[in-house]
């Protein structure tokens, strides 16, 4: 208490006024709060979190539960982008945003039940979440304020912001099938992540819409790597009706997807067009250039990070969004690879 009621006198401002400010606690103006933290680094204050945790019943953190993906670990981007938006909300009230990553070798259950027990953080955000997604049920009956990122048909009544894979889905079809695409591929992940189902059934009814048939031969689960996108564009070049058009549900498969067909002797944009449902930079570099959705992955860590201190009460009354279920929208520019020609012959092609 000495060194916060030090830094009262020498601001001449109340106790309780420093605290609040050391707190990130919205109830001071952002001049004060200006004040208060520049004069604690001056006196060199550190507030002693641990009694302050114990007395608040709070760590004053959040924690971002992610999985390990060996496929994918070196070369994704997509967290990280979402973590920044996320701290960049955290920090107007002094949280801080701890990663949780689990390893491919735990099953992410007790991962999180560890976390939940021993009341490591104020609230969780969880992504990857399953069709079926226990997790859930452990969050909702700890009473342990969270948001997720994804959607699962587990529970009811939760905070979720998911990616508008439905948008996507039949935006992308809709193009497709104006430039006269008939036979049109779809990639699903392999494991039991929601997005699969629902990526999925948005095919089956933008086709049906559409009165295109669907043919399950053009609906392939791959690995979310160059090598599936490799193992795909074999296996659909391969077929005896090869389709014209596909659509990639992880971005790194047009690299592997690309090379392939090189092979073959067949160009992207050409002999197929090519969708993918997220740009960046790792796949930007590509000949001809990729059509993929943009999405901005700082807004979309800036909108989970509002609305998980939305589900906080000590946060609720600054950010009054109520129970956040949103869909994040994104857009289709025009782009180079979505052209094929539909009526190629793509087996001769490729033999």
């Amino acid at each position: 208490m000495k060194g916060i009621r030090r830094l009262a006198d020498h601001l001449d401002i109340s106790i309780g006024t420093v605290s609040r400010a050391l707190n990130g606690r919205p109830d001071v103006n952002a001049e004060t709060r200006k004040r208060v933290l520049e004069a604690a680094a001056k006196f060199g204050y550190v507030p002693n979190q641990s009694g302050r945790s114990l007395r608040q019943g709070t760590t004053n953190a959040v924690g971002f539960m992610i999985e390990l993906n060996p496929e994918t670990a070196s070369n994704d981007p997509f967290f990280l982008g979402v973590f920044d938006g996320v701290q960049s909300v955290l920090q107007r009230h002094g949280l801080d945003l701890i990663i949780l990553p689990c390893p491919t070798s735990e099953d992410p259950l007790p991962y999180l039940q560890r976390f939940v027990m021993r009341r490591s953080v104020d609230a969780m955000i969880i992504s990857a979440t399953q069709r079926i997604d226990p997790r859930i049920e452990v969050l909702q009956k700890a009473g342990l304020p969270f948001l997720t990122l994804g959607r699962s048909s587990s529970g009811k009544g939760y905070a979720w912001i998911d990616l508008d894979f439905e948008g996507v889905v039949t935006e992308a079809i809709d193009r497709l099938v104006a430039d006269g695409h008939r036979r049109i591929a779809m990639t699903l992940p392999r494991n039991e992540i929601n997005l699969g189902y629902v990526c999925h059934a948005a095919y089956r009814a933008a086709l049906k819409r559409h009165r295109v048939p669907y043919d399950g031969d053009l609906v392939l689960r791959a690995g979310w790597s160059e090598q599936g996108g490799y193992e795909v564009a074999d296996r659909l070049m391969r077929l005896a009706e090869p389709p014209t058009a596909v659509l990639l549900v992880y971005e790194m498969m047009a690299i592997g997807l690309y090379q392939r067909l090189h092979e073959l002797g067949l160009t992207p944009g050409r002999d197929l067009a090519v969708v993918a449902f997220q740009d960046r930079a790792n796949i930007r570099m590509l000949s001809p250039p990729i059509t993929a959705f943009h999405l901005s992955l700082h807004d979309l860590g800036v909108g989970v990070g509002e609305a998980v201190l939305a589900q906080m009460p000590a946060y609720a009354e600054t950010y009054p969004l109520g129970l956040v279920q949103k869909r994040w929208p994104l857009t289709l520019p025009a782009g180079d690879a979505d052209f094929a020609a539909p009526a190629r012959k793509g087996r001769a092609a490729a033999e």
